[in-house]
């Protein structure tokens, strides 16, 4: 590496620095994924959303646990919950919540024709023992437990070790499988719920500062379509965020999302900026 090139990239490390820079950014990150509309292109496509965060991370060399899937029946899943950690990941993978679209030929339909699937990707950070939102009410909360549907023996099969917890005021759900202990899959169960709650919250005062900045767009909601995949009848990968676009598209889905994630963080500071600037003037 050249001299120019090792001082460019620290420049590029230390800016990301500043802006990883929430309480929570250093957290291991919960990712779970839902298929939306779009049948078996939706499960197929949900699960290639799986496979390219499990590649990021292994390109970043951070660990993953899986600790709910769901099969689909016919193709891809119905469903997926990871666990990121390592340094920044959930403030790196914020970035990825949201509804994710696929264009393509579909490979379920025998007339080769264009499809358009939707998967929902909820991103929340994995919250210390002695986090605000750690008191969750009981009665607040339904547990319901029943027997795991994936690979794990007799053993997963025949017992009711699956947790899944609605937490009432929010109707927020989330299950945990991967463990053959009841208990251990509740505790992993809850850590998302609070993680759920937290980025709720997160949400809706993002919501507040983009109404207050003069934007009708919501797009850190959870909801709205985050970024488009075009494999054709020509392939580009655009973030309807920030206008980062690339045709490589085979790269993206095999993890290479940097990019994207940089564009994010620093299209959000340039903006908080404006608006720090704009309250100092007015």
């Amino acid at each position: 590496m050249s001299q120019t090139a090792g001082l460019e990239a620290l420049v590029r490390r230390l800016e990301l620095s500043r802006l990883l820079s929430g309480e929570f950014d250093n957290a291991a990150a919960i990712i779970t994924i839902h298929p939306g509309a779009g049948g078996v292109d939706a499960q197929d496509w949900a699960e290639m959303l799986l496979r390219m965060y499990l590649r990021w991370a292994e390109r970043s060399t951070l660990s993953c646990e899986l600790v709910d899937r769901a099969e689909g029946e016919e193709a891809g899943i119905k469903g997926a919950s990871i666990i990121v950690r390592g340094a920044y990941a959930y403030g790196k993978l914020r970035s990825e919540s949201g509804v994710h679209r696929l264009i393509r030929i579909s490979p379920f339909d025998s007339n080769a024709r264009r499809h358009t699937a939707f998967a929902a990707v909820f991103v929340v950070p994995e919250l210390p023992d002695d986090a605000e939102i750690d008191s969750v009410p009981p009665e607040e909360l339904r547990i319901d437990v029943y027997r795991a549907s994936g690979a794990g023996g007799q053993h997963v099969n025949r017992t009711e070790s699956a947790v899944r917890i609605t937490h009432l005021p929010t109707n927020i759900v989330v299950q945990c499988q991967n463990e053959r202990s009841q208990h251990k899959n509740k505790a992993t169960a809850m850590k998302m719920l609070k993680g759920r709650i937290f980025e709720q919250r997160r949400v809706e005062r993002e919501a507040a500062f983009e109404e207050s900045f003069g934007s009708q767009r919501q797009d850190n909601a959870f909801g709205s379509q985050v970024r488009t995949y075009t494999l054709a009848p020509y392939q580009m990968v655009k973030d309807e965020r920030t206008e980062f676009k690339t045709s490589n598209v085979n790269q993206v889905l095999d993890g290479a999302l940097d990019p994207f994630i940089e564009s994010y963080l620093l299209t959000q500071a340039e903006r908080r900026a404006r608006q720090k600037e704009a309250d100092a003037q007015g």
